[in-house]
C-alpha cells in the first residue's frame, strides 16, 4: 500500500513537471527564434521618443555601395473575415536605412474583431538583421464592422546582414483573437 502511495505521488510530480514544461517551450521557443533568426522571427527595437531609441534606430552606418529589395506579403487566417494587402509591395534600399511600410487592413464582417498580425521573414538567415521598430505586429489590432485602417511598420535592414542576400521578403499573417484573451 505504500509502494502504491509513493508511486502515484511520483506520478503525479512527473504529470506536474511535463505540464510545467509544456508551458515554458513557446517562451523559450520564441527566445531562441528571436536570437537565432530561426523560423524567420525578427528583432524588435526598444521603443522610446517619437517610437524610436537608441542605437538601433539610427545606425551608425548605411551601406550605400549595395542595394536590398524588401518584399512585403500578407495574408489572413481562415476565421478572420479580414483583407489584407501591403500598400507598399516592395522597397530597394541600401542596408542601414530607416524606411516605413504600409499594409491594408479591412474588417469586412458585421461586428468588431480583433486580430493579431505574426510576421515571418525569409530567407531565416536576414531575420536577425531585420529590425522592426515600430510595428502593427507588436499588439492587437481592433477592427469596427466594416472598418478599414491604414497599419505602419518602420523597420531597418541591418548592414550586417550577409551580402548574398539580395531579396527579403516580409510577411505578416492575420489570425483571429477574438475569445482567446
Amino acid at each position: 500500500m505504500r509502494n502504491n502511495r509513493a508511486l502515484v505521488v511520483k506520478l503525479l510530480l512527473v504529470v506536474a513537471a511535463a505540464f510545467a514544461f509544456g508551458f515554458a517551450l513557446v517562451p523559450l521557443y520564441d527566445v531562441l527564434c528571436a536570437a537565432t533568426g530561426f523560423n524567420g522571427k525578427t528583432s524588435q527595437g526598444k521603443l522610446g521618443v517619437g517610437g524610436i531609441s537608441g542605437p538601433a534606430a539610427a545606425p551608425s552606418r548605411i551601406d550605400a555601395t549595395r542595394i536590398v529589395t524588401v518584399e512585403f506579403t500578407g495574408t489572413v487566417m481562415p476565421g478572420l473575415p479580414w483583407e489584407m494587402r501591403p500598400l507598399t509591395t516592395s522597397l530597394d534600399l541600401h542596408p542601414g536605412e530607416l524606411h516605413q511600410a504600409k499594409f491594408l487592413v479591412h474588417n469586412s464582417s458585421d461586428r468588431a474583431i480583433v486580430g493579431q498580425a505574426v510576421p515571418s521573414v525569409s530567407p531565416g538567415q536576414a531575420a536577425q538583421h531585420f529590425e522592426k521598430l515600430d510595428c502593427f505586429c507588436f499588439s492587437q489590432q481592433t477592427l469596427a464592422p466594416g472598418e478599414t485602417k491604414e497599419l505602419p511598420l518602420t523597420f531597418i535592414v541591418k548592414p550586417e546582414i550577409d551580402e548574398s542576400i539580395r531579396t527579403v521578403t516580409l510577411s505578416y499573417a492575420f489570425f483571429n483573437v477574438d475569445g482567446q484573451k
